[in-house]
């Protein structure tokens, strides 16, 4: 990977050591955070696509501290020395490496150590000790010190993607000096276990601090999501100072009443609401607040107001997707007396999507960033199923897997021109071949691949080898499911 800034100073190079969950987010996160802090970001390279070791060039190391205190995805920077793959290329690389760039970290007073890290195999005390030894053509000057250096180095091993087959050499080594460590442990400071409100659908601490961050959410933005539901997306943006509010179609939700989520718990508590999650973090005035809404009708004025859009729509399996109906809607779809006008309404994933882009288009400033999942049935899904507008810049495009036929991807998009009514006509045109046409089209895959698996699991017991359905075997209702 290379990154420059804008100032044309001479590159350096450094290391990431990435974490081995959420592999997909890892490069489009340092991306966004890249060019939040005015980089670029291109030419990935690794050994291997599970490697956890990524090189990159920065022109100042006060650039990768900025990421390094943002990034969930990495566990920790290095300025490289050298690498390569034996320990005589290891050698040969450090010696190029300019003196003048070492020399402040091996002087006569300073205090140093080595620590060993090794990817995919485990390697005894002993071992440790004799790479440590085998370091000493590096011209240390200063003495060891284990509890209190004040300059960390570390030899990192690559063993590549297998722990069950890894050689008995490295496929990879590096070397080079701790700068810094990612922000790891906001995923469990903010883990939805310990969260004082939560919903059935609260999103995981460490996908959420991800969305914030492809939005390249920064302080004093403000930043809203429209499928709010208990808040868990506003609180990563409010950690990084940002002003968070958000609308909810849910009255219960959003005023904290009803059946609580937790096991052992019947009703909420009094003071279990999305303002609460905020206050125990200590981060409430940066809570704008929350409106019981109707999504599919903002009730917004149509100009640039938000800094970034992060959401996570429903999608009919654990959540309803349902909106506000009208007299005209209900005739329309002749499915009740005409006298009669339900309180809510079906809401179609293709609408959801048509009316989310829409919104985004209108809403957002120039730059501004729509972070929000999409379902899709993997068989069925190619690049052309993720939705487009014509003020909207796809960046990125992330699967999580839900299941092995469905998965969710993480959709990151930035608005490149000011709203005009000729890009509406065109969005709905590109939006006309969307795979989400039915209510519930998404939730009849899901459940479908279920009932598949439950007749296959069926088949197994009944010791049954042929394809088909057992004509005893009882095959779940996918519609009640």
């Amino acid at each position: 990977m290379a990154l420059s800034c804008k100032n044309g100073a001479a590159l350096k190079r450094y290391l990431l050591l990435l974490a081995q969950e959420n592999c997909e987010f890892r490069h489009p996160e340092i991306s966004s955070l890249a060019s939040l802090y005015g980089g670029n970001f291109n030419n990935v390279q690794e050994d291997h696509e599970k490697s956890p070791f990524c090189v990159l060039n920065f022109p100042c190391e006060d650039l990768a501290r900025k990421i390094m205190k943002r990034t969930v995805c990495v566990k920790s920077l290095f300025e490289l020395w050298g690498h390569g793959r034996s320990l005589t290329e290891l050698q040969q690389s450090i010696q190029k490496y300019p003196l003048e760039r070492m020399a402040p970290y091996l002087q006569h007073q300073s205090t140093y150590k080595i620590i060993i890290h090794s990817f995919n195999k485990t390697l005894a005390q002993k071992e440790k000790i004799i790479k440590i030894d085998a370091m000493e053509f590096v011209p240390f000057k200063g003495r060891v010190s284990l509890q209190n250096a004040e300059h960390i180095f570390y030899l990192l091993e690559d063993y590549g993607p297998d722990p069950n087959s890894a050689p008995k050499d490295p496929l990879q080594i590096y070397f080079g000096r701790w700068i810094a460590d990612g922000q790891r442990e906001l995923i469990n400071s903010y883990s939805v276990k310990k969260r004082h409100f939560i919903g059935n659908t609260s999103m995981d601490a460490g996908l959420s601090f991800i969305m914030a961050n492809h939005a390249r959410v920064k302080p004093n933005d403000l930043v809203f999501d429209p499928f709010v539901g208990t808040g868990g997306l506003l609180v990563p943006c409010a950690h990084f100072g940002a002003y968070v509010c958000g609308t909810e179609i849910d009255y219960n939700t959003v005023h904290g009443r009803g059946k609580a989520t937790r096991m052992n718990q019947k009703w909420r508590g009094p003071d279990e609401n999305i303002r609460a999650n905020l206050r125990q973090y200590g981060l409430e005035k940066y809570y704008v607040d929350v409106l019981v809404s109707d999504a599919s009708k903002p009730i917004w004025r149509r100009r640039p107001l938000f800094d970034a859009i992060i959401t996570d729509p429903p999608y009919g399996i654990r959540e309803s997707t349902r909106k506000t109906g009208t007299q005209k809607e209900i005739i329309k779809a002749e499915q009740y007396p005409q006298c009669h006008v339900p309180v809510q309404l079906n809401y179609h994933l293709s609408d959801i999507f048509m009316d989310l882009l829409k919104f985004a288009a209108e809403s957002l400033v120039v730059g501004g960033r729509l972070v929000y999942w999409l379902p899709v049935y993997r068989p069925e899904y190619t690049e052309e199923a993720v939705p487009r507008h014509p003020c909207l810049k796809l960046i990125s495009n992330c699967e999580q897997m839900l299941s092995s036929h469905t998965s969710r991807r993480l959709i990151t998009m930035e608005k490149v021109k000011e709203f005009e009514e000729q890009d509406q006509q065109a969005h709905l045109m590109d939006l006309q071949y969307l795979p989400f046409q039915g209510h519930n089209s998404f939730r009849e895959k899901y459940f479908s691949g279920l009932t598949k698996r439950n007749a296959r699991e069926e088949k197994a017991r009944l010791g049954d080898n042929t394809i088909g359905v057992p004509q005893n075997a009882e095959v779940p209702n996918s519609k009640q499911s």
